[in-house]
């Protein structure tokens, strides 16, 4: 089945061109719709990272707004107030040191690769004001983590040049051990990343011990 469709895909190749002559709706959606057959079925994708179904009243919402430029946030301030509650609510969730009237800080993203890509940035650049401050060097960032995250960690290390240093895992203890990580950490160190439902078997890495001894280096190191 995929040998056959790879085959297809690339037979298919050099007719990759915008055509002469339009054809009606119908027939392009037919044609379309029967070369997606060829997929698999998302339902049975046992790897996947998302849920592959949800209710029909989730999908109605977004097809309701998808022709909405969502990023325009002075034209669409509904979608946008919806958005803030959201990142509050997870905020909560995960328990966020935050006062009765205070709010969370944070944005929706299209998935969990652009939210790594701007956090990692967020903490590259104000780790580099930081040392540029300081008068050092601020061309060798890294960051630590654990050999179970998710592969779009190793993504933003490698496009915005920064080294990964990984945590490896031992027997029995299949997610990031706090101390290992934090022996890892230096003044070129932008951020530690804790998992809340590690890629491998949906464990919570211990968030508040690796805060807790981050504190305490910090304190000893400057």
């Amino acid at each position: 089945h995929s040998t056959f469709a790879s085959r297809y895909v690339r037979a298919s190749l050099p007719r990759f061109r915008m055509p002469e002559n339009s054809i009606p709706k119908e027939a392009a959606y037919q044609i379309i719709n029967d070369e997606l057959m060829l997929d698999g079925n998302p339902r049975l994708n046992l790897a996947s990272f998302v849920t592959t179904w949800m209710e029909p009243e989730c999908n109605k919402l977004m097809m309701d707004s998808i022709n909405k430029n969502y990023v325009d946030m002075d034209e669409y301030p509904v979608t946008t107030e919806l958005q803030n509650r959201c990142v509050n609510m997870i905020a909560h969730l995960f328990n966020a040191p935050l006062g009765e009237t205070e709010t969370a800080v944070g944005v929706g993203t299209v998935g969990s690769s652009e939210a790594i890509m701007l956090a990692g940035l967020a903490f590259k650049r104000r780790w580099q004001n930081k040392m540029k401050a300081a008068g050092k060097p601020c061309d060798k960032p890294n960051i630590v983590t654990g050999a179970n995250v998710q592969v779009c960690w190793e993504k933003f290390a490698r496009y915005f040049e920064v080294e990964l240093k990984e945590v490896k895992l031992s027997e029995g203890y299949y997610v990031m051990d706090p101390e290992k990580a934090v022996e890892m950490v230096d003044e070129n160190t932008i951020c530690v990343a804790a998992i809340l439902g590690s890629t491998l078997n949906g464990e919570f890495e211990d968030v508040k011990m690796l805060n807790d001894l981050l504190v305490k280096k910090n304190e000893e190191t400057g």
